[in-house]
């Protein structure tokens, strides 16, 4: 079992900053990778960025430049940054883990369907 709690989301103009943290609780696996996504009104969930175990990241294209993940293991917590934000950002924000293997990777690490434990959510709203 493992647990995640969000927090960090606001109102902000564009143009703005943000830095979402995701608190993980205690966990027996091995190896987890973790993720974040965004589900939008009306929207499908979509993968924002992406960490494996060995801390190699990823991003989406719509997010290259602008947000990047980071965690800190002693912690527990996992970061999105997010800069020069955009009206289009504007969703409720997830955070998400996998238990991830010997390898320490998941075939699609931006897919929602590799992720089996999720956090409540934290909304952020964009205003131009």
């Amino acid at each position: 079992q493992l647990q995640l709690v969000e927090s960090g989301g606001d109102s902000v103009q564009a143009g703005g900053s943000l830095r979402l943290s995701c608190v993980v609780s205690e966990y027996t696996y091995s190896a987890v990778c973790m993720g974040w996504f965004r589900e939008a009104p009306g929207k499908e969930r979509e993968g924002v960025a992406a960490i494996e175990n060995d801390g190699w990241t990823r991003s989406a294209d719509s997010v290259q430049g602008r947000f990047s993940t980071s965690q800190d293991n002693t912690k527990r917590t996992l970061y999105l940054q997010m800069n020069s934000l955009k009206p289009e950002d504007t969703a409720m924000y997830y955070c998400a883990a996998a238990p991830c293997g010997l390898e320490g990777r998941l075939n699609s690490p931006m897919s929602a369907a590799e992720y089996e434990y999720w956090g409540q959510g934290t909304q952020v709203t964009v205003s131009s």
